[in-house]
């Protein structure tokens, strides 16, 4: 059969069940559009690249399941590497399709030419140009193996508008059923796993404060349940990092917070007093540990992730094992079940009753404040939801970046998998919006709840456009404080309050701003029934904006400045 390059990427898409992708056209990529609009692959017009591959990252980090976004060359693909660079970080498996000029023009700084493949290479998992339409019979089925195998991440596929026009003569398409996604090239030898499991067993019989520290790599269904049955077998206090929430429902006994710059005290406490940290599918970032040398100071390190990399880069450790942590926990449930390895009940409730005595919706809150409160507004919005008739099952959370990120984490209730996204290590500002769409595309049975604050919803506010044009239903709730908050807050603590280009000499009326692009919008300071409006699934008109005005001298508290120990966090 003979097939164009163009027809080769959109039927090979279809074949990986993609059903949406997301972009923007332009004269590098126009070959991929006009097969594209051919096919059963829905295509969603975003108005900034980067918000294409937000749109992509929701689907995935929603689903599991790796999602596509395309650019065309120079500008369009540039725009797009904030995005990729955020997927790299936060370990999710997206596909980028970009548009480049044709082979003869490269080199030449023809009109709209960049070099897409080397400033993506240090921010993707694998870049690639294609150089033929052959070559994507291979590339892009490697793409997705790539992309989804051991430590996920972001691949990017380079494609000169020559080459998508380039007709390519072949026999059969590829078996992509032979792909293996779980995959891991260097992992814990057969014969040292089983060993290293008994020797943790070993460290678990023997500890009287061991600590359960869960990241990114523990939020897939699987894993939890993993989880779960571990700790039904070994009852201790669970900490997660910011990408490790929803690995287990906060309604769990064991689940005490956060670690880390604005982790909860008691989650800081239990780690820093432990004297066994197992740590699974976490990387130990600085905003987790604060000062590494007084992270957990007196407590054996056990280390599972996938990615060998990761293992004795920042924390040392006294065995590790790098494989999935999927694999591992139902094998250690198994092992203290076997060998009648039981917790320390005393310390568990140790530790609860310390973050029964420091959890507080006050915490950081200015005395005698009659603006909204950021901590009670978020933490209720589920029971607010279910209301009217929206349990939390059918809730999905995305966050901006800030201060109200910060009070998403700590007191929404997140109760499963994939249902808290934020951008975690990146720290990428107009991050939620377009998530947010693209979690609303691949969950059409759910609301979306994007928190932001009026710093990051300006970053990708041009998204409205296209979440008006798809009618999702998506709830914008936006925290309005005149200021760039948590740099604010920053330079209240840490800069002797010179606010240095953190304070807004003119904040736009989001509320209008909102209408003009065809979206309902409410104002929660005079309207107490604005949740009606922002959770009702069964209006026709479905996206919906919510402004909420708070305090700019609301501070994110606990708060661990720089150079200092978890344990030594500021809290009033």
């Amino acid at each position: 059969m003979k097939k164009t390059g163009a027809q080769i990427i959109v039927k090979m898409l279809e074949m990986y069940g993609i059903e949406t992708v997301a972009g923007i056209p332009g004269g590098s990529i126009l070959p991929l559009y006009d097969e594209l609009n051919r096919s059963s692959i829905r295509h969603v017009l975003v108005r900034h690249e980067q918000a294409a591959g937000f749109v992509a990252q929701g689907m995935t980090r929603s689903t599991g399941k790796p999602a596509v976004c395309l650019a065309t060359s120079g500008p369009g693909a540039m725009n797009l590497l904030t995005s990729i660079a955020d997927a790299r970080a936060d370990s999710i498996p997206i596909i980028a399709i970009t548009g480049q000029v044709n082979t003869s023009l490269i080199g030449t700084d023809a009109f709209q030419e960049a070099d897409t493949f080397g400033l993506s290479f240090p921010i993707t998992k694998h870049s690639v140009m294609v150089k033929s339409a052959a070559e994507l019979l291979e590339v892009i089925p490697k793409a997705f193996e790539i992309a989804c195998s051991g430590r996920p991440g972001p691949v990017l596929i380079d494609v000169p508008r020559d080459i998508q026009l380039q007709e390519c003569e072949f026999k059969d398409w590829p078996d992509i059923s032979k792909i293996r996604v779980r995959d891991i090239r260097f992992h814990t030898p057969a014969d040292e796993y089983s060993e290293k499991l008994n020797a943790i067993a070993s460290l678990m019989a023997s500890a009287r404060k061991p600590v359960l520290y869960c990241g990114g790599g523990c939020n897939t269904l699987e894993a939890s349940s993993g989880l779960v049955k571990f700790l039904e077998n070994y009852s201790i206090p669970l900490v997660t990092s910011l990408m490790g929430l929803g690995c287990i429902s906060e309604a769990r006994e064991e689940f005490i917070g956060m670690v880390g710059m604005h982790g909860s005290y008691a989650a800081n406490y239990a780690m820093h007093e432990s004297d066994l940290v197992i740590a699974a599918g976490v990387r130990f970032d600085d905003r987790a540990t604060g000062l590494v040398q007084k992270f957990c100071p007196d407590a054996k390190i056990v280390h599972i992730d996938i990615d060998a990399a990761e293992v004795d880069k920042i924390m040392m450790t006294d065995i590790s094992i790098v494989a999935d942590v999927e694999s591992v926990f139902p094998v250690l449930a198994e092992l203290a079940s076997e060998r009648g390895i039981k917790a320390n009940k005393a310390w568990l409730a140790d530790v609860r009753k310390v973050k029964s005595e420091n959890d507080s919706y006050e915490c950081g809150r200015p005395k005698g404040e009659k603006l909204a409160n950021p901590r009670t507004f978020i933490s209720s919005v589920p029971k607010l939801a279910a209301s009217v008739g929206l349990e939390q099952d059918k809730l999905i959370v995305t966050t901006d970046v800030g201060q109200h990120q910060m009070w998403a984490a700590q007191y929404y209730p997140v109760d499963r998998p994939r249902s808290f996204l934020t951008s975690g290590s990146l720290g990428t500002m107009g991050f939620g919006l377009p998530v947010a769409v693209g979690a609303a595309l691949a969950n059409p049975d759910k609301r979306i709840v994007c928190f932001s604050g009026d710093g990051s919803i300006m970053m990708n506010v041009q998204e409205l456009a296209t979440l008006a044009e798809q009618n999702l239903a998506v709830t914008i709730i936006v925290f309005q404080n005149g200021t760039l908050g948590m740099v604010y807050q920053q330079q209240k603590y840490l800069f002797e309050k010179n606010y240095s280009a953190s304070v807004f000499g003119k904040e736009p009326d989001l509320l209008s701003i909102a209408r003009g692009f065809g979206i309902e919008a409410v104002d929660a300071d005079s309207d107490s029934d604005w949740y009606k409006k922002a959770f009702d699934c069964n209006r026709r008109n479905k996206p919906c904006f919510v402004r909420v005005s708070v305090d700019s001298e609301e501070n994110v508290l606990p708060f661990v400045p720089g150079g200092k120990a978890n344990i030594d966090s500021i809290r009033d």
